[in-house]
């Protein structure tokens, strides 16, 4: 009997039935050959033994004899093994950004964010690869993991609504480093993992990207801002005014002008061009969008020619 998934309130807030339909045509990509342990539907880069016939090698002495061609060694008068692609489970790891300065701009970046980490979630589940999702703060708030196949699918998503609530621990500050080095800690299946943050964190974004680099993950940072950060105008943000930290509280005083805004954004793409150059460095495949992007844009065209989905 095939699985089937209950549509809940959440389901309808994150992603709409027609969209979740157009996601099923979709699959996460790894750029690396990472191992799975249960049959699933993912088409792997290593040789197996699957019905679906990938290519020929040459017989060696220890070999498989049930996997010899015996028709191209009447043929050829050579040994010859068959091989076939092997389907494997992929481990999907989608950790993202609750901090207050997530929940932030118009449209909202932690609600944008909230159903990117849906739609990923949900690939990942109608093709039967493992799935977690992990929110984060000053370390990991929240998680969800082991799921596969479609019957946690509703599960997932009230879990994905409710996260970034006032009520939950360590929502307001960020840790990245932290983060990043207790996921590499306690996750212990190599996989995809995708990292969703405006990524404004005082701390070391070297060190923090640390912990994912390496054999083990194939790494994906999405970085979101709203439109209102990218040009102040947008969010009406002139004169003399007192700004407020909302992670940490830090107050600054300034007359906002055409010359402070000028600088502001020479600032700003300083910065995300630094996000990206550490990313880069560390073998980490980076993208940045604002949320004013329509949330199927990204999804179905941003994301298949970074190469996370196809």
């Amino acid at each position: 009997m095939a699985e089937t998934a209950t549509t809940t309130q959440a389901d309808q807030r994150l992603l709409s039935g027609d969209f979740m339909h157009r996601l099923e045509q979709l699959d996460v990509m790894s750029r690396k050959i990472l191992r799975g342990r249960m049959q699933g539907e993912r088409r792997s880069k290593k040789r197996g033994q699957s019905v679906e016939f990938a290519d020929y090698r040459n017989y060696v002495v220890g070999d498989d004899l049930r996997r010899i061609d015996w028709n191209l060694y009447a043929r050829l008068d050579k040994l010859f093994l068959r091989l076939f692609m092997e389907e494997e489970d992929l481990s999907v790891s989608v950790l993202f950004d609750v901090t207050a300065s997530m929940d932030w701009g118009e449209p909202n970046k932690l609600l944008y964010a909230k159903r990117l980490v849906a739609a990923l979630g949900y690939i990942g589940l109608v093709h039967y690869n493992r799935v977690g999702v992990f929110s984060f703060a000053g370390t990991i708030v929240d998680s969800i993991r082991g799921l596969r196949g479609r019957r946690p699918i509703p599960r997932l998503f009230e879990f994905i609504d409710s996260q970034g609530r006032d009520d939950l621990p360590a929502k307001k500050k960020g840790n990245l480093t932290q983060v990043c080095r207790r996921f590499a800690l306690t996750q212990q299946h190599p996989g995809v993992v995708v990292l969703v943050s405006d990524f404004f964190d005082k701390g070391d974004l070297n060190e923090a990207l640390r912990y994912l680099s390496g054999d083990r993950f194939d790494v994906y940072a999405i970085q979101l801002l709203a439109p209102q950060e990218i040009d102040p105008a947008k969010g009406n943000i002139i004169g003399d005014l007192r700004l407020r930290d909302i992670e940490d509280d830090d107050l600054a005083e300034v007359s906002v002008g055409p010359a402070l805004v000028k600088r502001y954004k020479a600032n700003l793409q300083a910065y995300c061009n630094h996000v990206r150059e550490q990313c880069l460095r560390r073998g980490i495949a980076y993208m940045i969008s604002d949320t004013s992007v329509p949330f199927e844009t990204l999804v179905m065209q941003y994301l298949r020619e970074r190469g996370l989905l196809g």
